[in-house]
């Protein structure tokens, strides 16, 4: 049997405030290539998740466990479509469907969010990264980030 408890996720916290990232993974699942991937996301505010889809099909659910993480939807044009707190008194689990553009926003002072998607995690395939937004590491990450916090629906960020 698998726990998830307060230790579990301070650990987990500590390790993502560690990572040069500021992000950190728990898989529940027990290998890669399980049918059903389960896993902790925690993240510390400021962290960088490039907007990205999944395939058709692969679908991820996503429930916030500690703190406030708000999941940003995007058109195909990198537009913003909406913004839902995750977590809030209003959404406690979102499923996002294959092919729908999205990123995550892990508010002050860090999250700690509950996974689920289709495996088995290919890492090739897995994803697919938006290219209006910046690569992990370039210069305009910050202000990208830093647009990405605030970024209301109808609002699109412009590279400085």
């Amino acid at each position: 049997m698998k726990i998830v408890n307060t230790e579990t996720i301070s650990d987990l916290l500590l390790r993502a405030a560690a990572s040069p990232r500021k992000r950190m993974n728990h898989n529940l699942h027990t290998e890669l290539i399980d049918p059903i991937n389960r896993f902790l996301n925690a993240g510390i505010a400021g962290t960088y998740i490039r907007p990205h889809r999944h395939r058709m099909g692969k679908w991820e659910l996503v429930s916030v466990l500690q703190g406030d993480v708000d999941l940003v939807l995007f058109a195909e044009t990198g537009t913003v479509k909406s913004r839902l707190a995750i977590g809030s008194e209003n959404i406690a689990v979102a499923e996002i469907p294959g092919g729908a553009w999205h990123s995550f926003v892990f508010h002050k002072p860090s999250a700690v969010m509950l996974e689920v998607k289709p495996g088995p995690y290919e890492p090739q395939e897995d994803k697919e990264f938006a290219e209006w937004a910046p690569l992990e590491g370039h210069a305009t990450v910050t202000s990208f980030v830093r647009w990405l916090e605030k970024a209301q629906p109808g609002e699109r960020w412009r590279q400085p």
